[in-house]
């Protein structure tokens, strides 16, 4: 599937006039070996600590993207490069982090979509704390599980149901 999401907009304009389709903010950076990519939302919120993140990536994640509310931290990374192959290998089609990535550049050569604030070169603790599976707020949109991402080189686009 090829996804430009200014032609998503275009098509869809009444939805995102009534923002059943929402627009993020211009705050992430491309990482990842995928320039677009879309599936359904599964959501993490979570602070310094990615845990969960293995958690949920070691789980089957075909038309799936894993949205991580990281409270936006530029203090550690959520997601490196043995993460991102774990989730390359179980079918995820992408990780949106409102926080940090590391290990950038063997990122870059991994067949995932991947979308970040920044990079750190620091790792997270682990000490098993966050929630799963509820609504997280972060770019001006809130990201709900069940629901669509689309994400390409122009920007974030969610939306309530499927858009072709």
């Amino acid at each position: 599937m090829s996804i430009r999401t200014p032609d998503l907009l275009d098509k869809h304009e009444a939805r995102t006039l009534d923002g059943s389709v929402r627009v993020v903010a211009p705050i992430f950076q491309r990482y990842g070996g995928r320039s677009a990519f879309c599936g359904q939302i599964v959501t993490l919120k979570l602070f310094e600590d990615n845990s969960l993140v293995r958690e949920v990536l070691a789980e089957a994640g075909r038309g799936k993207v894993l949205v991580i509310d990281g409270g936006g931290s530029l203090r550690c990374a959520l997601v490196g490069d043995q993460l991102a192959i774990l989730a390359q290998g179980n079918g995820w089609e992408g990780i949106v982090v409102y926080g940090c990535i590391r290990d950038s550049d063997d990122i870059a050569h991994i067949d995932l979509g991947l979308r970040a604030v920044n990079t750190h070169p620091l790792k997270s603790i682990k000490k098993g704390i966050g929630e799963r599976d509820l609504a997280v707020s972060f770019g001006g949109v809130t990201f709900r599980p069940g629901e669509w991402i689309y994400v390409d080189a122009d920007g974030v686009v969610v939306s309530d149901r499927p858009l072709d």
